[in-house]
């Protein structure tokens, strides 16, 4: 599951030693190369412009699309939600019909969490790994550590422990990182890895010690140290 990045352009300079009475003679002569180039800058800035305000308008006929398919997974039909029914579109093809929204984006992630609860365990890895994480401090965690409980539940363990550990990073809360550090630190009190168990629990204790999970925390520490 990646996050967006900005592409990078560097402008390499281009020294042109010309004395500046032939400045003018350097236009004329190629001026059509120079109007072919304007020309094409504005081709493109008035393509960027068209389609950030057909996206925009995507963007608000997607939000409008995925109600009935939100409103079906709340009340747990999950299935539904991902097909969608009669005149409802379901979060497949709101992915689909909306793809480049954000709305999309947030489809998957629904699409992810319906597949996880019926047990469709590769599909909502899919789904949740290509989910574009946002810059906030709750949702896109949630996402990645459901991603990280995915991964153990497959059996790859490692893997979702480092999951795991990303998203409590990525939240960096006393909310969510603790719950999320505290069940990296019991998959690996499971694989007899109490020492890795122990700085998780450890780093709750210090670091998130305002929250509800650091009052009880010195008993998974004792735990481990046994």
């Amino acid at each position: 599951m990646a996050k967006n990045k900005k592409q990078q352009v560097n402008d390499e300079p281009i020294a042109l030693d010309v004395q500046l009475n032939k400045g003018e003679a350097f236009i004329e002569k190629n001026w059509k190369k120079i109007a072919i180039v304007i020309g094409a800058i504005i081709v493109i800035v008035a393509g960027i412009y068209t389609y950030k305000h057909y996206m925009a308008g995507k963007e608000l006929e997607a939000q409008k699309a995925i109600a009935g398919a939100q409103t079906a997974f709340a009340q747990q039909q999950y299935e539904q939600s991902l097909k969608g029914e009669g005149n409802v579109k379901g979060f497949l093809k709101i992915i689909d019909e909306f793809s480049g929204t954000e709305t999309a984006n947030v489809a998957k992630l629904y699409a992810g969490l319906a597949y996880a609860k019926t047990n469709k365990v590769d599909e909502a890895i899919k789904m949740l790994e290509d989910f574009s994480a946002q810059d906030d401090d709750m949702v896109s965690p949630a996402a990645i550590a459901a991603l990280g409980n995915l991964y153990i539940k497959k059996g790859d363990n490692e893997k979702g422990i480092k999951t795991l550990i990303k998203a409590a990073e990525e939240a960096d809360n006393d909310a969510v990182s603790p719950v999320f550090l505290l069940q990296a630190g019991e998959v690996y009190e499971s694989l007899g890895q109490n020492d890795k168990a122990l700085e998780l629990y450890n780093k709750i204790k210090k670091q998130y010690f305002r929250s509800p999970i650091s009052q009880e925390i010195d008993m998974y520490i004792e735990r481990a140290t046994k």
